[in-house]
């Protein structure tokens, strides 16, 4: 089951963060399907960070393995700020990091090796170009 939790005031597009979750959870094809996701704001999300990763700011999205896969908690002002950076829509960004916390939750980490980086990216591509042609 996948559980959207929405803290903040945006309206949000849950079908589509469900969809992703379903295609990059069947191309992993990972037995386990209870996740849950939780869009926060920024306060929010610098208090987590700094009690998880001691790090006294907000960033954009932050995965827990829990009981099933987890739990992954995306700060939506952060997304927003990126993809203007980025010059991505704001559906693309969310997208991205949403699948970069599933990935993570799956095993996959960036920050372990130059190898596993590449990896996680190339998977990361991989299914944002799947999912691409319902965030247009």
């Amino acid at each position: 089951m996948i559980e959207i939790n929405n803290l903040t005031t945006n309206a949000i597009d849950k079908e589509l963060l469900k969809m992703v979750c379903e295609k990059v959870l069947q191309g992993e094809k990972t037995k386990e399907k209870n996740l849950s996701i939780a869009l926060v704001g920024q306060g929010r999300m610098r208090e987590i960070n700094k009690k998880y990763r001691k790090k006294n700011r907000a960033t954009d999205v932050l995965s827990f393995p829990d009981n099933g896969l987890g739990e992954i908690i995306i700060c939506l002002r952060e997304i927003k700020k990126n993809a203007k950076k980025d010059g991505f829509s704001f559906e693309k960004e969310l997208t991205q990091v949403l699948i970069h916390g599933i990935l993570h939750l799956l095993g996959y980490d960036h920050e372990k090796s130059e190898k596993q980086a590449k990896k996680m990216e190339e998977k990361q591509n991989y299914y944002l170009k799947l999912c691409q042609e319902s965030i247009q």
